[in-house]
């Protein structure tokens, strides 16, 4: 089996069984493009590696300058590589168990709801045409009122439509969750599709690029830096963080975790409950800003 042949069934798997996003679906085939070197292999080499080796490999990568979090990330991909090579060559045990490094888990930077807002006026007005503009502010609506990740999002397809009150989205891992849409949500994206020069029929994608094809993330990204940019906010006001803010609005107005848990489609409670910290961080910078001993008052 050639090296090539190793990869595509690894893409495959990742784009259809897995249904990752096409960001995850790079790094992971790069990892495992590094773990093989430019050898011709099969499943069962690849299914003998053991601690010693992946420990070799990681150093390497290592040496190579790579911090904690992409060491970390690395050896999530590698885990799930090996797993699926296992698979393949008929052998059902885990692949070998290793500990990556310690990272810090840093606080989401949630923007306000003003600040939201006015991000998605400014990729309105700041668009070259007017579907483009209707087309970017829809989206971004999307991930601050429906808490959307961007990848869900622009994996939306026609069959959505026509919108209800409450979305269906699949997210990582394939899973589902239903979602509420907002009238202000809703509106978004039926101005968008007023606009749009494009049909759309079931299986179409809902935004579309500039030439008709499924928009990317990168031209989302890009607006959203023009319009953050020229709004003076931080490097940290990216699409993500719409969603990050999403999240810490609700809980600052009463929501609870697991409904939250719900809304974001995190598999794991864990995962929400670090949005305690960005409301209580948040409360914080507001006492600081307000408070007349802080100021020197």
């Amino acid at each position: 089996m050639t090296r090539a042949d190793i990869l595509d069934a690894w893409r495959t798997h990742l784009e259809t069984s897995r249904r990752r996003s096409p960001h995850t679906v790079r790094a992971y085939l790069a990892t495992a493009a590094r773990l093989i070197g430019h050898d011709d292999n099969d499943w069962a080499q690849l299914a003998a590696l053991n601690a010693s080796d992946l420990r070799h490999h990681l150093a390497g990568r290592r040496a190579e300058g790579i911090g904690n979090s992409s060491a970390a990330r690395e050896l999530s991909a590698i885990k799930a590589f090996l797993i699926f090579a296992r698979n393949q060559a008929g052998i059902d045990s885990a692949p070998p168990r290793m500990r990556g490094p310690r990272v810090k888990k840093g606080l989401p930077r949630p923007v306000t709801p003003d600040e939201a807002i006015n991000l998605t006026i400014a990729v309105d007005e700041d668009a070259s045409e007017p579907w483009i503009g209707a087309r970017d502010r829809a989206v971004l609506l999307l991930l601050y009122g429906a808490g959307l990740r961007i990848a869900e999002a622009l994996s939306l397809t026609g069959a959505a439509l026509p919108l209800g009150e409450t979305l269906l989205i699949t997210g990582k891992g394939s899973k589902q969750r239903m979602v509420p849409l907002l009238p202000i949500v809703r509106e978004g994206i039926s101005d968008y599709l007023a606009k749009s020069p494009w049909p759309t029929g079931r299986d179409d994608p809902l935004f579309r690029g500039t030439k008709g094809g499924p928009l990317s993330q990168g031209m989302v990204q890009k607006a959203m830096m023009r319009a953050r940019i020229g709004l003076g906010l931080p490097s940290t006001a990216t699409p993500h963080a719409l969603r990050h803010s999403f999240a810490t609005h609700l809980l600052g107005a009463g929501a609870d975790l697991r409904s939250l848990q719900e809304l974001l489609g995190h598999a794991s409670l864990g995962s929400t409950q670090i949005y305690t910290k960005v409301d209580a961080a948040t409360l914080l910078d507001v006492y600081r800003n307000a408070h007349p001993r802080e100021n020197g008052r």
